[in-house]
């Protein structure tokens, strides 16, 4: 295993995930940065020391935050109610060092529904009406904690970045994510979208390039993917069990 910082805690590993992307800046069509981590950390510790610490059987990864998901509650595909009611987590949330107008952070007190948030955990609390027993053995992690808006408040996803631009995101967020996977020595490494996937398959070339992981992926539920639209969770849950994840 070429990887050795797997005696980091997943705080401190998220802790110098925020270290390392801080300083980063970006230029239009960026006009503003969210570093979801850094302002949310009191329910972001909350959710790495109670669901993600410890041996996983399956680690699922998402791309970044949503506006009304993660960039609110500090947890992947963070939807409110679902952090709050099925997994238990609440916090007072801080704000990031500049707001955008149209893109306001109210942690928990956020009335907008995150779709993604709410067809993912959905499943899973479907599945797993005790959220311990899902987590006892899968999380869900996201590759980037961070945020991209244009002026008018639109999201700018990471694959509309320019490559330069993204050398150190990247560079971080593997290393971010090979601390991950040396904690929770999965069995399994699925990715939330095909994004997600390609991020798996070149962190593993870089830092396990020896090691045997399992590596699939599913539909990822936002409501931009039409296919997504036409009943994520039966596509999702079975794309699991074709894999032999479920």
């Amino acid at each position: 295993m070429k990887y050795s910082g797997g005696d980091l805690s997943l705080a401190e590993a998220a802790q110098q995930l925020i270290t390392e992307l801080s300083p980063l800046t970006f230029q239009p069509p960026v006009s503003h940065v969210y570093l979801t981590t850094e302002y949310t950390w009191s329910s972001h510790e909350q959710y790495l020391n109670r669901y993600c610490e410890g041996k996983k059987r399956v680690l699922m990864l998402g791309m970044n935050p949503g506006p009304w998901g993660m960039a609110q509650t500090g947890v992947p595909f963070g939807e409110v109610s679902k952090v709050r009611d099925w997994m238990g987590i609440t916090a007072e949330i801080a704000k990031p060092a500049r707001e955008h107008p149209k893109r306001p952070i109210e942690g928990f007190h956020c009335q907008r529904a995150e779709v993604s948030g709410q067809r993912l955990w959905g499943l899973f609390a479907e599945k797993y009406p005790v959220a311990a027993d899902f987590f006892a053995d899968h999380t869900v992690v996201n590759y980037c904690p961070l945020v991209w808006m244009g002026e008018t408040g639109k999201n700018i996803t990471p694959d509309k970045l320019p490559k330069e631009e993204m050398r150190a995101v990247d560079e971080a967020s593997s290393k971010h994510l090979a601390a991950v996977i040396a904690r929770a020595q999965p069995e399994w490494l699925v990715g939330i979208g095909a994004y997600a996937e390609k991020k798996i398959k070149e962190t593993i070339k870089e830092y396990f390039p020896e090691e045997d992981f399992k590596c699939g992926k599913i539909l990822h539920p936002s409501p931009a993917s039409p296919i997504a639209n036409r009943g994520w969770a039966p596509q999702a849950e079975k794309q699991l069990k074709d894999l032999g994840v479920w």
